[in-house]
């Protein structure tokens, strides 16, 4: 009984450390972005006059208004535009290259693995020179087109290490059974291997399109135009012609966050199924 008592006793203790470290953990999350949402309905001078966290007299929807009307809006569509090609082209190519890598046994699969996972060591920041006279000689600098290459060829290592391993642990037997029935290799991945890797596709579909939508290196380098530039290059010129008005810089942020939030929200259940697919073996 004694110990029975001990143990419940570790687990409530358990329970409300847990409890509090959460608590903790959303405190520091949500604290930025309801500062930033706070004060991005305030008027231009109204941070230095008041407390930061304080609310605003009234909601300013003008610094909304004026960031959407100051071209907002194409750089929020140059956005969508280079992170849904980038993706879907991401997602096949990664998926392609993670299925002979998993499920077929050839000599050459550990050492192209071993190639690819060692590409994940190769700093970004090394490879602009090269990649903006790649685009200059292509003629696609000044394009929104001259992103989704680096995007997609960055993103490719750490998608096939994730991805081979995902499908690694689909049970063979789907495959042995498909086979017996007549199925080939390729009908074999897009009616069975690519279904099956769903949660975890999912998943690189959100941990790729976050770092290709906050992408400043390669945006900077490869486009120069207004038109052509997208949203990290947004914030940065809003800054600029915006110095003094701390507000409006909150409001710029909000935008360009939101459509981040709201695909968390919606795709927050196939994340954590991503994740923790193939952790447990029965």
């Amino acid at each position: 009984m004694d110990s029975y008592k001990k143990s419940r006793r570790k687990s409530i203790i358990a329970w409300v450390i847990a409890f509090v470290l959460a608590i903790g953990a959303a405190i520091v999350s949500f604290t930025p972005f309801i500062f930033m949402v706070l004060n991005s309905f305030k008027e231009k001078f109204e941070m230095l006059t008041k407390g930061v966290f304080q609310l605003p007299d009234q909601l300013n929807w003008s610094n909304y208004t004026e960031v959407l009307t100051g071209g907002f809006a194409n750089y929020f569509k140059n956005s969508v535009i280079v992170l849904a090609i980038s993706l879907i082209l991401l997602l096949f190519i990664s998926a392609c290259a993670s299925y002979p890598l998993a499920r077929f046994k050839f000599k050459m699969a550990q050492p192209i693995y071993a190639i690819i996972v060692a590409c994940m060591s190769i700093p970004v920041h090394i490879t602009l020179i090269p990649v903006f006279k790649m685009s200059k000689s292509t003629g696609l600098y000044d394009t929104i087109w001259s992103l989704i290459g680096p995007y997609i060829a960055f993103a490719v290592p750490i998608s096939v290490f994730i991805l081979t391993s995902f499908m690694k642990e689909i049970p063979r037997e789907i495959e042995e059974s498909a086979e017996i029935d007549g199925c080939g290799k390729i009908q074999m991945f897009f009616s069975m291997i690519l279904p099956l890797s769903k949660p975890g596709m999912a998943t690189l579909a959100i941990y790729n399109g976050v770092n290709m939508w906050n992408e400043f290196s390669f945006a900077n380098t490869l486009t120069q135009s207004a038109q052509n530039r997208t949203l990290p290059l947004a914030i940065w010129e809003f800054q600029g012609q915006y110095s003094m008005n701390t507000p409006m810089i909150m409001a710029v942020l909000t935008l360009t966050l939101l459509p981040m939030v709201i695909m968390f929200i919606v795709f927050q259940d196939k994340l954590v199924k991503g994740m923790t697919a193939g952790a447990v073996k029965g």
